[in-house]
């Protein structure tokens, strides 16, 4: 259960970090960092890992793209 739950949230914040990806929309990745850390711990609860490693893979994007964009841009 904990792992679907961390998948939905993997989800949501990858339609949030999508678009945050496109300069000047770079605030989208500070939105979906919350969401992303509530589904890597919804993930390490669940007995399978695949739902935290998505969430992992999301959070790399988004901090790479903050890290380029200087955080906010």
């Amino acid at each position: 259960m904990f792992n679907i739950i961390a998948f939905i949230l993997g989800l949501l914040s990858l339609v949030l970090v999508i678009p945050g990806l496109v300069p000047g929309l770079g605030i989208a990745n500070w939105i979906a960092l919350p969401f992303i850390v509530v589904g890597i711990i919804f993930g390490q609860l669940s007995r399978s890992d695949s739902g935290r490693n998505f969430c992992f893979v999301i959070l790399v994007i988004a901090a790479l793209r903050l890290t380029l964009g200087g955080g906010w841009f």
